[in-house]
């Protein structure tokens, strides 16, 4: 080897280690940088509502609203993200990055075009008794929008998918009682939540469990998988497209039921068809037995992830919303009322978009890959049951959690195949502890943590509003 090509060897190694060291900063940059365009809007909405409500006497409390509206806006983005996306990730249908832009996609479209305010449904049925009171409702209602921006932020880093919704409800209580007293609060109300709470990720769990047991009864465990494939599948893949074209006519309010039905109708048909068409093409490729359920099922899980995204930007956009739409109302103006509408909405829209592109990635890994393994049969599964059950609720106006639905669905199916396996290892030896431990399919240190931040969701929200108002008041 000559001394000339020893010398380019290392000048080559050398810029391997430059590009190598580059990296390096580039992804210890990245957190910054992420917190850095937090920062960015959240400025941004401050500084623009100091243009659009110019002039007004109550803007400093205004500019504080809509910076702190945007910061919860953010968190509910980096949390709620999960709801929709975790499945199709874990089941390997759709990349992170990919996955992230079309649900970001999918929330603003739901907010500005479905998300029709609902204050008088969040606000007045808590804390009814104190609208109208000026800047004294103003200022509880920011207390209840910077401590539940508080508790998700802290909830989202300790990557624990809890409700936003709750998480709201909970610190508008807890402002609305210490700020008016007792009286204030719906407490009836608090307790239909509250039952929504506990009965609905049971339900999801057990449907998602007995889809599971239905697709292997009658698909994976026949001889002859082939044929019994082709007549369940699309009928699987037809009830998911149908109840998620419900789920979206749903979340656009104010459709007719006999619309709301032609609607699943329709996208039970188009499933059902593209099933039978996906099977049949991958007979004919002489793909094998396994009719490649990740490709066929691929594009229902894509479809699930961005109908779940638009449901959610259309229903959960009203956590941020309804409490700034109720400072706004509530404040003295000069010339008329202070404008908002689609203005609060789109606000609440961008954040919650911007929310799942830049924190939203840990928490879909999580719920999608850590708490129990994920293919694309035991993903359709969870989407089915978590669309089935947000659609039922909803039709029955009962308010609940599209967090604790989904990830009561990835519970289900975890859960129902430790039972399997447990049954179909039954005439085997006892296994030591820490073998059995070793076996479970959840997580166990993961559901703990999960159902922990459930319980104290919504007391831990009111409290950190309640103890914001009172050192308010000592200040």
């Amino acid at each position: 080897m000559t001394r000339r090509s020893r010398e380019y060897r290392t000048l080559d190694k050398d810029l391997s280690r430059v590009a190598n060291t580059e990296r390096a900063v580039m992804q210890s940059g990245r957190p910054v940088f992420r917190l850095g365009i937090a920062l960015l809007f959240m400025a941004a909405a401050a500084y623009a509502a100091t243009g659009v409500f110019a002039g007004q006497p109550a803007l400093g409390i205004v500019a504080a609203a809509m910076a702190v509206a945007a910061w919860l806006g953010l968190s509910i983005g980096a949390n709620d993200v999960s709801n929709s996306l975790s499945p199709a990730v874990g089941a390997g249908a759709i990349g992170m990055t990919s996955g992230l832009l079309l649900v970001a996609v999918m929330e603003v479209l739901g907010a500005v075009i479905a998300g029709a305010p609902v204050t008088v449904t969040l606000t007045q049925g808590l804390v009814g008794g104190t609208l109208g009171q000026g800047e004294a409702t103003a200022r509880m209602m920011l207390t209840a929008l910077l401590a539940a921006g508080c508790w998700i932020s802290l909830a989202t880093w300790l990557d624990a998918p809890v409700s936003t919704t709750h998480s709201v409800v909970g610190a508008i209580a807890g402002a609305g009682l210490a700020s008016f007293g007792p009286g204030a609060v719906n407490w009836p109300e608090l307790g239909l939540i509250a039952v929504g709470w506990v009965i609905s990720p049971l339900l999801s769990g057990a449907l998602a469990a007995l889809l599971l047991a239905a697709l292997r009864n009658r698909v994976t465990e026949r001889e002859d998988r082939v044929a019994a494939g082709r007549i369940w599948l699309p009928i699987m893949v037809a009830a998911t497209t149908g109840l998620l074209a419900s789920l979206a006519a749903v979340a656009w309010h104010g459709l007719a039921l006999s619309t709301v039905l032609a609607l699943g109708l329709a996208g039970a048909g188009g499933g059902w068809l593209y099933a039978r068409l996906r099977i049949r093409r991958e007979i004919a490729a002489d793909r094998g037995e396994r009719l490649a359920l990740k490709k066929l099922l691929g594009v229902p899980l894509v479809t699930a992830a961005a109908v779940m995204g638009f449901a959610h930007g259309s229903n959960d956009t009203s956590n941020v919303a309804a409490p700034l739409g109720i400072i706004l109302d509530s404040l003295p103006t000069q010339g008329g009322l202070l404008p908002q509408g689609r203005l609060v909405l789109l606000l609440g829209g961008i954040g919650i978009a911007l929310g799942v592109l830049l924190f939203g990635r840990r928490l879909v890994y999580m719920v999608g890959s850590k708490i129990t393994r994920l293919n694309a049969a035991r993903a359709l599964c969870i989407s089915l049951a978590t669309s089935a059950t947000v659609l039922g609720f909803s039709a029955a106006g009962l308010p609940v959690s599209t967090t604790h639905i989904a990830v009561g669905g990835v519970f289900g199916i975890g859960f129902y195949r430790e039972w399997r396996d447990r049954r179909l290892s039954g005439a085997l030896p006892a296994l030591p502890d820490e073998e059995r431990r070793r076996r479970h399919l959840v997580r166990r240190s993961y559901m703990r943590m999960i159902l922990g931040a459930w319980l104290i969701t919504v007391p831990a929200a009111a409290l950190l509003a309640a103890a914001m108002v009172w050192i308010g008041r000592l200040l």
